[in-house]
């Protein structure tokens, strides 16, 4: 008996000794699980200014931020924890802060006004962004070289600019400092812009090919292929790209479906991009027509004649359109339903797309002059000389008109014409940007430039 006194009492030590460590583990985490007070600072990262009454989520609760943006919480374990952050007028964010190294973080939001998410910085492709408050002088805050030519500018979203270059190569561009974070070959020559859809990129290529990648890393999570090249820039409202080819097609494809929601004929090249309003998409071909399409089903509403090949793209302001004729040297106006308004002729070729600003009209020439014209009448208000034949569009941020021409970029008073910037470097399309900084596009260089401090 005593022999299984002796085992029993062993057994019982050893069950002692398990149940010690089993204590033991059970606190460890315990300890390290102390509530911790953490601060939220939600600031807005174009402006670095603090963003107040934002909706802040962290770990199932909701706070408001006070007038410095920030939001205080106490987490029962200091670890990471996913914070969603939503206010009026910014893209919502969803963010894991570091709360493991640090109790105090930033987390940075952007007003969707601010951003340039498409050729021509609006679905009417009026080339003006109107929000956007910087204008010169300017100092190069940094450049970056892109290996071969930028005929369209970046597209900017949320602190990144993203860019295509002739040959097809993508970058990811931080718009703080140029370093590149991530950079995709299509090997597909490309003329035309990138457009920004929520999370993806939309590209088209002269090879016939929408390719669709993810923002935050490049890669092509799939593709369509069209079967004639797109010079089109993409435009994608409610899901659906509309772009033109240049065996004459008009085509609206579902992005979250993956298919063509409709497919229009035609016989005549496409290279304008698409302008929206209401549900109307607008466009010119080689035929000299201006078209207005209904988006949702691709039907012809109507169709009216201009002096020339279409090769740009039309701008929409009000119940007003305006054409650029190349090879008509023009720039025509009708209303919204294909009534003739006016006409500017300038003797040379206008393959410049129009920027519609203000109850104005930008547009440039290969005579080599940036003009300004009434909207409602066509008179010419003023001109500039640019230095050079003109081809891209007139771009208007904070009232300052922008043409591009080789090896140089002009920038005037919108309103007065007055020269306000000469910078040596342009060529075809000449700025984009955010509510931080412009880029400006030179010949295969892009430069992001900050307004300069008055002393």
């Amino acid at each position: 008996m005593s022999w299984r006194i002796a085992l029993l009492a062993a057994f019982a030590a050893v069950a002692a000794a398990c149940g010690n460590a089993q204590s033991s583990d059970a606190v460890a985490p315990a300890a390290g699980c102390r509530p911790t007070l953490v601060r939220i600072s939600v600031m807005n990262g174009d402006t670095h200014r603090p963003v107040r009454g934002a909706r802040v989520s962290v770990a199932n609760r909701v706070f408001e931020s006070n007038a410095r943006g920030q939001v205080w919480h106490r987490l029962k374990c200091r670890r990471s924890v996913p914070v969603r952050i939503s206010a009026k007028g910014y893209l919502p964010k969803l963010a894991r802060p570091p709360f493991k190294q640090r109790r105090r973080v930033v987390v940075r939001v952007y007003r969707r006004s601010l951003q340039w998410t498409m050729y021509g910085a609006t679905p009417e492709r009026t080339q003006a962004q109107k929000h956007i408050a910087i204008r010169p002088p300017f100092r190069v805050a940094w450049t970056r070289g892109l290996g071969a030519l930028i005929e369209f500018p970046a597209v900017v979203s949320e602190g990144v600019a993203y860019i295509a270059n002739l040959k097809g190569s993508v970058r990811a561009l931080s718009m703080r400092n140029g370093k590149v974070a991530w950079r995709t070959n299509l090997r597909q020559k490309m003329a035309s812009s990138l457009a920004i859809h929520r999370d993806t990129l939309v590209a088209h290529t002269m090879r016939g090919q929408v390719h669709v990648l993810k923002r935050s890393n490049g890669k092509v999570l799939w593709s369509r292929y069209v079967g004639s090249a797109i010079e089109s820039s993409p435009i994608v409202r409610y899901g659906i790209d509309y772009f033109g080819t240049h065996n004459g097609r008009l085509y609206g494809l579902d992005l979250e479906r993956k298919r063509f929601r409709w497919i229009r004929g035609g016989n005549c090249k496409i290279t304008s991009s698409v302008s929206i309003t209401g549900g109307t998409l607008f466009i010119g071909d080689y035929c000299g027509r201006v078209l207005a399409v209904n988006a949702r089903n691709g039907r012809t509403i109507w169709v009216r004649g201009v002096n020339g090949r279409v090769y740009g793209t039309i701008a929409v302001l009000g119940r007003r359109l305006f054409v650029p004729s190349s090879t008509g040297g023009s720039l025509t106006a009708f209303s919204t339903r294909a009534r003739y308004l006016w006409r500017v002729n300038t003797g040379s070729y206008v393959y410049s797309s129009p920027s519609a600003w203000a109850g104005r009209v930008f547009f440039g020439s290969y005579n080599g002059r940036m003009y300004a014209v009434s909207a409602a009448s066509g008179r010419i208000l003023w001109t500039v000389r640019a230095g050079g034949r003109i081809s891209g569009a007139v771009i208007v941020v904070s009232g300052v008109a922008y043409a591009g021409t080789r090896r140089r970029i002009v920038g005037a008073d919108a309103r007065t014409g007055r020269v306000l910037l000469r910078f040596p470097h342009g060529d075809y399309v000449p700025v984009s940007g955010n509510g931080r900084r412009l880029l400006l596009h030179g010949f295969s260089r892009i430069y992001a430039v900050d307004p300069k401090r008055r002393r």
